[in-house]
């Protein structure tokens, strides 16, 4: 059976240069949520004290969502007929969410998500541009995955003045 690209749209083969720029997009994307997923385990659990239950707590429940983002940005690399990458095409880049050298410093895990948010936003912006009007359902998917990480940095945000208005930041 021979196999047949679609005449129109993202799989069409005149788009072949597009979906690989889109590929290598979601690969960063796939790797950056990946790289989240390692960080938040250790991050909710290393931080000692009673003010850092809720980190520890809120950093637990997005590790399960993190690996979600991780595993639709597969299943669209896989559907754009790309290859997911295995491990040994890791490159760690987060130097900002490595643990605290003092396990009561909340403030540098806050911080850290934040960064860690902030570029995935910024990425997953340039998906949506990228992808607006040549691939809507990579468009679709950024723009749900784009909710989460917004809600997700505006909470640690929060917690973060509440720390600057103590005085601890």
């Amino acid at each position: 059976m021979a196999t047949r690209n679609a005449s129109q749209g993202i799989l069409a083969e005149d788009r072949t240069e597009q979906r690989t720029q889109i590929i290598r997009m979601l690969k960063k994307a796939y790797w950056m949520e990946m790289e989240t997923v390692m960080s938040y385990v250790a991050n909710s659990i290393n931080p000692d004290g009673v003010r850092a239950q809720e980190i520890v707590e809120s950093l637990s429940a997005d590790v399960q969502e993190e690996l979600g983002h991780a595993q639709q940005f597969a299943h669209r690399i896989k559907e754009l007929y790309g290859v997911v990458p295995g491990s040994q095409e890791f490159n760690a880049e987060q130097t900002y969410l490595q643990p605290p050298d003092h396990q009561t410093d909340t403030v540098h895990v806050i911080k850290g998500v934040i960064e860690a948010e902030t570029k995935a936003i910024e990425h997953y912006n340039a998906i949506i541009e990228a992808t607006d009007g040549i691939d809507p359902v990579t468009n679709d998917v950024m723009i749900g995955i784009l909710h989460d990480e917004e809600s997700h940095r505006r909470l640690f945000e929060g917690y973060l003045r509440e720390y600057e208005a103590e005085g601890l930041a």
